[in-house]
């Protein structure tokens, strides 16, 4: 079993690694002219995660997109328990999409280089530039381009559904209005364990929810407009 787990791990990467480098041109070139041309960087994003799905044989089963207006933009927030969430999430989501991701992704060979295109990237450590991040985040849905933050801040390590949630994400939602749409990931977490060198194939469920408007909260509102957000994530594990 300690064989097929290391050939299996070794397919994973040479999968994750070829197409990462065969669309590199469609992931990186797009960009330099503009917004309209990321559009493009999305399309590969998405033929990249379809087939590092089939390919690997993580089939991701998504429900709720019905609920999604793609005339729309929405502030977009799932749990994360896994690196698996990001493939699931880009065939989940309709469009282009601006995630808020952490620097260390940037050290990842390649992936950090599309990380860098497709992505707003945040030092967590550092106050100044977390303030910036948040503040690009809300010119990007100025620009009607919706955002994914992931409000528990870092993967879930721990045996709770959901860790408690970082304000970020509501703070946005009340200063621009936008809607936020929650979402769920249930299986990534057992077959990419956070912290753990190893992989397994099965499958991963994304449960996508109606939007919850935030016309009718204030700043000062923030907290039950987080309380009502958690509440309505660890209700879609159910689904």
């Amino acid at each position: 079993m300690k064989i097929l787990r290391y050939l299996y791990l070794l397919w994973v990467l040479f999968v994750f690694t070829f197409f990462m480098i065969l669309f590199l041109p469609g992931f990186l070139i797009p960009p330099l002219f503009g917004e309209k041309g990321v559009r493009i960087t999305y399309f590969f994003l998405r033929l990249w995660s379809w087939l590092f799905s089939k390919l690997n044989f993580i089939p991701y089963e998504i429900s709720g997109k019905e609920y999604i207006n793609p005339k729309k933009s929405y502030i977009y927030v799932s749990n994360h328990t896994s690196f698996l969430d990001i493939p699931g999430l880009c065939l989940a989501l309709p469009g282009q999409f601006r995630p808020l991701a952490k620097k260390e992704l940037l050290k990842i060979p390649i992936f950090g280089w599309i990380a860098r295109t497709a992505a707003v990237i945040v030092d967590r450590s550092n106050h100044d530039s977390r303030v910036k991040s948040l503040e690009k985040l809300s010119k990007t849905l100025a620009n009607g381009i919706s955002i994914l933050i992931f409000p528990e801040g870092t993967q879930n390590r721990s045996k709770e559904i959901l860790q408690p949630f970082k304000d970020g994400a509501f703070r946005i939602a009340l200063e621009t209005k936008q809607p936020i749409l929650p979402m769920m990931v249930t299986g990534a977490g057992k077959l990419m364990p956070p912290g753990k060198f190893e992989i397994y194939p099965g499958k991963i469920k994304i449960v996508i929810g109606q939007e919850i408007s935030t016309d009718d909260y204030t700043a000062k509102d923030l907290p039950l407009l987080k309380a009502k957000v958690f509440e309505t994530m660890e209700a879609l594990v159910k689904v």
